[in-house]
């Protein structure tokens, strides 16, 4: 049998472009679900956001200078020397079992009673919200969301071609009636939702927590529905006053998936989080990051676990909790003094509060504006499915100084305050453009 022309067989650049396009010959050959993929409005800003000039507002970074880089560099050191080769080769693709039992520890602080079989290690809780996605979710399916909704969430889900609908929260958090009236509503219409997906404590981007005699009545209504639920809890242990919250998988074993993630409560660059799962659900997860990553960096889990049995890790949690609370401090005293006209929500943990504009305003045109005053955001757009949320933005504390945090406000209500003149002046929808002559800003597009 003569063998097949290497010349010829196979896709080629010409033949690609003939369902292409001038700019992407291989257009025509990308996966359907390709083409719901959309650039991070977030990941956008950080280019322009990172410059020194500019207060940013916009990402949720932790503020990493809190953290003793001397003794994590002697623990990095000491990983390499005392355990490099199994540092530097591939490990299990669940994870490292001591590590799974320092998670269960971690746990514990808010009444999750699991087991190390139970935990699940991932390429931080981004990658184990990939994985839930991708072994529950068909093209089509329905996920529950909060409206607003974390943007990395939104874009795992439009990746896999599912379909959002949201729920509304309030002042505190999902409101459970909206939740059984929408599950309701979709199995009228012959529509099963999959997932619920909740940021219950300290959300992002609404900075509200959900209710401790709320958390029952939701778990109620996805059971009586058949809905599993994602909680997805990277704040949990970074509230301003009190005791952490009771997880809502410490009140179900069963029907709730937990993603946590040492990216905020230690430091977002090892990359390591986890998800907690029944065990039949547990499996396929692991499974399903096995055939992604093969499995997760033991480097870096190695270097956290050593951190957790070194380390005072609850005090660097205290200090970034009383740190974090004096920015939140100081951006809601700005925003009173110096934004009067807009309102937000005061948050009691976490790094986000959640800006209303004044009526008329949009956050997302205003956005080139704002970058040209030196100051960024994230406009409430980015947190809806279905592109809501122009009257919102979220604003971030967690990085920025308090004195950084002030001149940002203060950038930023002189922004407000010239489009609230134009909008007066011109009404809604109104450009700053179409009226003054600028000095071209970055480009955040």
């Amino acid at each position: 049998m003569p063998e097949p022309d290497r010349k010829t067989s196979g896709p080629t650049p010409t033949s690609a472009a003939a369902t292409g396009t001038r700019l992407d010959p291989w257009f025509g050959a990308y996966a359907e679900r390709t083409h719901g993929m959309r650039a991070s409005e977030i990941r956008a800003l950080f280019a322009v956001a990172n410059r020194p000039e500019v207060v940013s507002l916009a990402g949720g970074m932790p503020y990493l200078d809190r953290l003793p880089l001397d003794v994590l560099a002697d623990i990095a050191q000491r990983v390499v020397a005392q355990r490099g080769l199994v540092a530097l080769q591939y490990g299990s693709g669940q994870g490292d079992p001591t590590l799974r039992e320092q998670i269960l520890e971690v746990m514990r602080l808010q009444g999750i009673d699991a087991h190390p079989d139970d935990v699940v290690v991932t390429t931080g809780s981004q990658q184990a919200l990939d994985l839930v996605t991708r072994v529950f979710c068909d093209p089509g399916d329905v996920v529950v969301a909060e409206a607003p909704s974390y943007v990395g969430a939104l874009g795992v889900f439009r990746a896999y071609q599912a379909d959002v609908v949201h729920v509304p929260i309030d002042e505190h958090g999902l409101v459970p009636e909206a939740l059984d009236e929408t599950l309701t509503a979709l199995a009228a219409a012959g529509r099963r939702a999959k997932l619920l997906y909740t940021v219950p404590n300290f959300h992002n981007p609404a900075g509200v927590s959900l209710a401790l005699e709320r958390r029952p009545r939701v778990l109620e209504v996805c059971r009586r529905h058949g809905v599993l639920v994602v909680e997805d809890d990277p704040y949990g242990l970074l509230g301003f006053e009190g005791d952490p919250r009771p997880a809502l998988r410490s009140m179900d074993d069963e029907g709730v998936l937990y993603l946590g993630s040492f990216s905020k409560t230690f430091a977002p660059g090892y990359r390591v989080g986890w998800v907690v799962a029944p065990h039949a659900v547990r499996e396929k997860l692991v499974l399903a990051s096995e055939s992604a990553i093969l499995s997760p960096s033991n480097a870096s889990q190695l270097t956290v676990s050593t951190y957790l049995q070194t380390c005072d890790w609850r005090a660097q949690i205290k200090d970034y909790r009383e740190m974090y609370r004096e920015r939140r401090d100081a951006m809601v005293g700005a925003l009173a003094e110096l934004m009067p006209t807009a309102s937000w929500t005061v948050p009691d943990g976490g790094f986000y509060t959640w800006v209303r504009l004044p009526d008329g305003l949009d956050a997302r045109e205003m956005l080139p504006r704002a970058v040209t005053a030196l100051v960024a955001y994230v406009p409430g757009t980015a947190f809806y499915f279905d592109g809501r949320g122009a009257d919102h933005m979220r604003l971030s504390f967690c990085y920025p100084t308090p004195e950084r945090i002030r001149e940002g406000v203060r950038r930023l209500a002189g922004v407000v305050a010239g489009e609230s003149e134009l909008v007066d002046l011109f009404g809604p929808g109104t450009h700053r453009a179409d009226h003054d002559v600028q000095t071209p800003g970055p480009d955040v597009s």
